[in-house]
């Protein structure tokens, strides 16, 4: 794990091909303050440049996932903490390779915001999901709004931001927030599973994939140059064939 000093931080690990990172404040339930916010973007571009990293996984410290944003830097000079966390928000959803929150406790405010950035979500049953901006008069931004939408659609969004209040896994299941729902005890495991197998596949299906699930419509010529010039379509092929694991080479 990256070393760093003791206090609010993001550490990480990479293993077997997946990245883990980590939201470590526990003292506040894992709030994310400035400096964290700051230190997102740039520890996902140098995974994401990382050959060796084929998947990331975003977890909290401990028994909470996160509790959003930490209140008391928004009346710290400087720039907006809501634009730090768009920014973040931003970098994680456009990280070229599969992102899994994986969820215990409270998903909060910018917890949420985070977690709804990944490509999917595994939590804990007792995992408790809210986007609270109401509670503080903040506007939640437009992109964080539009992704929240297309996740569990205008009616559960709506509900979500009208309120503030907290959903549990069932509904969170229910609505699409949350793509599987775990024992207690059993979300690194699973995780862990799913990341691996994630770790085997195609990057030029997933990086693919991706951008096709955004909406992008201007770049299919450009994947279909990737899978006649890559190389991966012809391994697929042949390891199947030949009932062997194929061995994909294609890179971000």
């Amino acid at each position: 794990m990256e070393q760093s000093e003791p206090g609010p931080r993001l550490v990480h690990t990479v293993t077997d091909g997946v990245a883990t990172a980590v939201i470590s404040n526990p003292a506040k339930r894992n709030a994310m303050t400035a400096a964290m916010w700051r230190a997102l973007p740039e520890l996902l571009g140098r995974l994401e440049a990382d050959a060796s990293v084929r998947a990331l996984v975003l977890t909290g410290e401990g028994p909470t996932f996160c509790a959003g944003a930490d209140i008391s830097s928004l009346r710290e000079p400087g720039e907006s903490p809501q634009d730090l966390a768009v920014r973040a928000e931003e970098a994680l959803a456009a990280f070229a390779k599969p992102t899994v929150a994986a969820v215990r406790g409270y998903c909060v405010g910018g917890g949420c915001q985070l977690a709804a950035a990944c490509d999917l979500r595994f939590a804990e049953t007792d995992a408790l999901f809210g986007v609270t901006p109401a509670k503080l008069g903040i506007v939640y931004p437009s992109s964080s709004t539009r992704r929240l939408v297309s996740l569990v659609g205008p009616s559960a969004a709506k509900y979500l931001l009208f309120s503030g209040e907290l959903i549990d896994t069932e509904r969170a299941l229910r609505t699409g927030l949350v793509d599987e729902v775990l024992p207690p005890g059993e979300l690194g495991k699973r995780v862990a599973e799913f990341t691996r197998v994630v770790a085997t596949r195609s990057q030029l299906t997933q990086a693919a994939a991706k951008e096709f699930a955004t909406g992008r419509t201007d770049r299919d010529a450009y994947w279909q140059a990737q899978a006649h010039g890559g190389g991966d379509t012809t391994e697929g092929i042949a390891a199947f064939l030949e009932r062997r694991a194929p061995h994909f080479t294609w890179t971000v």
